[in-house]
């Protein structure tokens, strides 16, 4: 009877199918599908609800084109599932399975539990040489795949679909954004659902953003370094599933949450964008734990070096790379991107160093497969793509290689806008080129200025705060004795490090945020704004927060009246971006005249009110610029077929410590000059007053200047 007992318990199997991979609920039963060209026998496990106790091992005795597949008709949406692999354990030759080690399926689409530590999760024993083979089990230790039900009542969901020349980035982190945000219901705070709660979305809405970059939200795993130290992986570039939502920002447990998340923004008018990390997995080096894809087929998913096999290419500085050129990972990242445009309703994706994805043989190649085939997908290449053009690899540093269709982090635009505003010389000539949209780095092979993605902090580096307040890194709460993280910030702490009393330092602090905000998002491109500089938002000088998920990291909303300030002037200056065409000019300046006026598409200008000259391009003591933009777009047409007209601007800058006196150029007919924004004022407002051609008008030490020649009624100053 025991026995009998015992085979009535057993799942029915059957073949199943090799194609999805991954665990399949279709509405009877689950299919399961792993690949694996190298392992010699593949098990399935299942487990009960509680994830504890294994109840049944399956072998998949079918095997198609290196997937290993079955089909279990009684199975459903909840089950939890984990393999185990065999095969050689021969890291010479890269082959490193274990099957005392229960994978997670790269294919999951939800997990139960995670990793814990007090298990041995290493395929060679702990303590000794890398080479030995490793006999403990980890399964109670190991987070299990659990089968979902994908389907999702999306409604009337409709893509804001926002074009990119309109674009205005808000990157954020799921949990800091809300986590300590009054208004926001306590089981909330910290979560998918907290980013979609009302307050939330009231800021986002008031702030005037159109997209939220989220930092990476793919399942990733707290590094054992990190956990013993108390710390944990606070920004989540350490992926161990590129499928799942991580469960830590869910308020629910149910992956639903995300796609409600995206759903409520979308109905907000805001584009969701993901930080994805395609480029290493959370397994390290060859001293790094077996989770999933190492065990599976180590050989097949990582690039490894050619002499001796048990060394990992390590281009992005984290231990291992993925392989790209192999057709299964590429197979893997499309299915993932696909699956989080089409199943998640996500807008778009930021490539976490891109440069490794674009690495065929060892160099990184426009035309290589992987950017191939993200350019022929029908369904990837129509989403919005960002790359981060640089890893730590040869070669590495890509600003302005990636090819049509992409736009990019230009990490030159960050650099030169910090050098110009800290008070170099020598910066006028680059400064312009990254005003007028980075022409020298994307005209040449035919994009547009917003392939450019501007930005002046991002979450790795100073907070814009921390920007104006340090000129050194203090990341000693890190725990790496203050050796991690960038050394060289072109930061300046207006003179005194950290906090201050002086009143004249604060306020020059808050006027340099001033600048650098006005810049970035007067400038031509795409402006990128980090959560929290907005209000002033600091890390108490830590360039490098990625494990503190503590305050440190966490946005603060209990303002003082200057943050509700700087508050107030980026909505005012995203306004303004928004209402005039001339700051998101679809195509490149030409600095030729335009038809009917003497004006030319953009003039650079001298104190004088001249335009300027080669020398004084080159000059390596000038800190002051103006830059006049005309009203009239050429080739840029209306819904009509009008050319488009807008208002004529002048900006001026002065990051010289002294006020420089700027004579206003010409203008056509009678038109004046309308002060519209001035940083050296308290509030960053200008008092509006009326100026003719060839006034005078005093731009004080280290401030920017915005003057209107209004061609309708002016814009209401609120």
């Amino acid at each position: 009877m025991g026995d009998q007992a015992e085979k009535k318990s057993r799942s029915i199997v059957w073949p199943g199918r090799p194609y999805p991979l991954g665990a399949t609920w279709d509405g009877s039963g689950v299919n399961f599908a792993l690949f694996s060209e190298n392992a010699q026998k593949v098990e399935l496990c299942l487990f009960d609800e509680s994830g504890e106790r294994e109840v049944e091992r399956i072998e998949l005795a079918e095997k198609t084109d290196h997937v290993f597949h079955c089909y279990l008709p009684e199975a459903g949406p909840g089950q939890l599932y984990g393999y185990r692999v065999h095969g050689p354990y021969e890291p010479g030759n890269g082959h490193r399975f274990n099957p005392n080690k229960l994978l997670l399926d790269p294919y999951a689409r939800d997990v139960h539990g995670t990793v814990d530590w007090e298990h041995d999760h290493f395929g060679y024993e702990m303590g000794k040489d890398g080479d030995t083979f490793s006999e403990k089990d980890n399964a109670s230790g190991m987070p299990k795949g659990r089968v979902v039900d994908t389907s999702f009542t999306w409604g009337e969901d409709r893509r804001p679909d926002v074009p990119w020349e309109d674009t205005i980035i808000y990157e954020v982190h799921v949990k800091g954004f809300t986590k300590l945000h009054p208004e926001v219901p306590e089981p909330l705070r910290g979560t998918y659902a907290g980013l979609a709660s009302p307050p939330a979305i009231e800021h986002l809405k008031k702030l005037g953003v159109t997209a939220v970059e989220l930092l990476p939200v793919h399942l990733f795993l707290d590094d054992k370094v990190l956990v013993d130290q108390g710390l944990k992986n606070y920004w989540g570039y350490n992926t161990l599933n590129f499928f799942v939502p991580d469960p830590r920002y869910s308020a629910s447990g149910r992956v639903d949450e995300f796609k409600t998340t995206v759903k409520k923004l979308h109905e907000a008018g805001i584009e969701v964008i993901l930080d994805v990390v395609y480029n290493h997995t959370a397994e390290g080096n060859h001293l790094g734990p077996t989770l999933s894809f190492r065990g599976i087929d180590n050989a097949s998913y990582y690039r490894l070096t050619e002499n001796d096999r048990r060394f990992y290419m390590d281009y992005t500085g984290t231990g291992n790379t993925l392989d790209t050129t192999h057709p299964r990972v590429l197979q893997l990242i499309l299915d993932s991107l696909r699956y989080w445009v089409e199943e998640m309703h996500v807008d778009g994706f930021r490539f976490d160093l891109a440069t490794t994805l674009g690495r065929e043989e060892h160099l990184f190649e426009r035309g290589s497969a992987f950017l191939d085939i993200v350019r022929q997908d029908p369904v990837v290449s129509q989403v919005k793509l960002i790359a981060e053009p640089w890893d730590v690899g040869e070669g590495g540093y890509q600003v302005g290689n990636f090819p049509a269709g992409w736009a990019e982090w230009n990490g030159k635009y960050r650099d030169e806008v910090r050098s110009y505003w800290k008070g170099d010389g020598g910066m006028v000539n680059e400064l312009a080129s990254r005003l007028a949209g980075s022409s020298d780095i994307y005209e040449r092979d035919g994009r547009r200025p917003y392939a450019s993605i501007n930005f002046v902090t991002a979450h790795d580096g100073f907070t814009l705060h921390d920007l104006v307040s340090y000129n050194e890194k203090h990341n000693e709460e890190n725990g790496e004795d203050n050796n991690d993280g960038d050394d060289h910030n072109r930061s300046w702490n207006c003179g005194a490090e950290g906090p201050t009393d002086d009143e004249e330092i604060n306020a020059l602090r808050r006027r340099q945020k001033r600048n650098f905000l006005a810049t970035l998002l007067l400038s031509q491109g795409i402006p990128m704004l980090l959560y929290g500089d907005e209000t002033g938002r600091t890390q108490n000088g830590n360039n490098n927060a990625y494990c503190q998920d503590n305050e440190t990291s966490w946005m603060t909303w209990d303002l003082s009246e200057n943050d509700r300030k700087l508050m107030d002037f980026v909505r005012r200056v995203i306004r303004i971006k928004k209402n005039h065409p001339v700051f998101r000019r679809r195509k490149f300046f030409q600095g030729k005249k335009l038809p009917g006026t003497e004006l030319r598409d953009i003039t650079w200008l001298t104190p004088d009110g001249k335009e300027m000259t080669d020398k004084e391009w080159n000059t390596s003591y000038a800190r002051s610029l103006g830059l006049q933009m005309a009203g009239l777009l050429e080739d840029e047409y209306d819904p009509r077929g009008r050319l488009v007209r807008d208002d004529d601007f002048l900006l001026l800058l002065n990051a010289h410590h002294g006020p420089i006196t700027f004579k206003l150029p010409d203008l056509p007919e009678d038109a004046n000059w309308v002060a519209s924004l001035d940083t050296g004022h308290a509030a960053g407002l200008a008092s509006r007053g009326i100026f003719k051609p060839g006034d005078e008008y005093n731009v004080g030490p280290r401030s920017t200047v915005l003057m209107t020649s209004y061609a309708r009624d002016p814009i209401p100053n609120d």
